[in-house]
């Protein structure tokens, strides 16, 4: 039966996932800790795997939909991996099962989730003012940012976040891509921010295995269920009450924030 849970769990997150573009780690992470009793640097290591092969499966979806905006996605990894290197050199230094570690793991999860929840209710909030379509013509420039740093500065701030807590990819992501990409449609910010994940993800997930913080049959659980779970999502995404589904996770992600703070 805990097996069946484990799996259970991965299809919601993949679901989840593919239907909002929410980041597995977001969602992953606290049920990890919280429901299974998963020691924090496990969690984290194994959930950042989790959601390299996860997104990947939800990547390969949507390049089929050609939804996939690879212009932006070069431009946010050209920022995001760096940093995931720096801050993995730093847990090889000190040890990720270090006791101080353990509680800057689960404060920075508690607050990364917490501007999750409220990036997500921002969004929930403002409504989906981006456009839906987007012809060719157009592409080149709804695939330039603002100022050509902002996408190096944000993917190294997520890629610091991300290696750190597995969270920052999602919601974030896609609120802040929705300000440095005003007009690129909807489906291929969310497109744009599982695809850069993936990459993300497998290098910090890659370093975290390598300081034995990564639960390999646990996480072959998760991905049995989740990589279904994402191509049902990543299906399902245009027909979804987008709004109402942000605002309930929203609320969920503020209080397992709020739990992982006071821990």
């Amino acid at each position: 039966m805990h097996d069946l849970a484990f799996v259970f769990a991965g299809f919601f997150v993949g679901l989840v996932v593919g239907l909002t573009g929410v980041g597995g780690g977001s969602l992953m992470t606290p049920i990890l800790i919280f429901f299974f009793g998963v020691k924090p640097y496990l969690a984290v290591g194994t959930d950042l795997l989790f959601a390299a092969f996860t997104k990947l499966g939800g990547t390969v979806n949507f390049a089929r939909q050609r939804l996939v905006p690879w212009r932006v996605v070069g431009q946010l990894c050209a920022g995001s991996i760096p940093a995931a290197l720096v801050t993995l050199w730093v847990l090889h230094t000190v040890g990720p099962a270090n006791p101080q570690v353990q509680t800057v793991m689960t404060t920075a999860l508690g607050v990364a989730l917490l501007l999750t929840a409220a990036a997500m209710l921002y969004k929930a909030a403002r409504g989906k003012t981006a456009p839906r379509t987007l012809d060719a013509a157009h592409a080149a420039v709804a695939t330039r940012a603002r100022h050509w740093s902002l996408p190096l500065l944000f993917g190294a701030v997520i890629g610091t976040l991300v290696t750190l807590t597995s969270v920052g990819a999602g919601a974030i992501g896609v609120t802040v891509l929705l300000l440095l990409f005003p007009l690129l449609p909807l489906p291929r910010i969310v497109a744009a921010d599982i695809a850069y994940a993936v990459p993300l993800t497998l290098v910090a997930g890659l370093g975290h295995a390598s300081l034995g913080s990564v639960d390999w049959p646990l996480l072959a659980k998760l991905l049995a269920g989740s990589l279904p779970g994402i191509w049902l999502g990543s299906r399902l995404m245009r027909h979804t009450p987008e709004r109402l589904v942000r605002s309930l996770l929203s609320l969920l992600l503020a209080y397992a924030g709020v739990k992982l703070i006071a821990i």
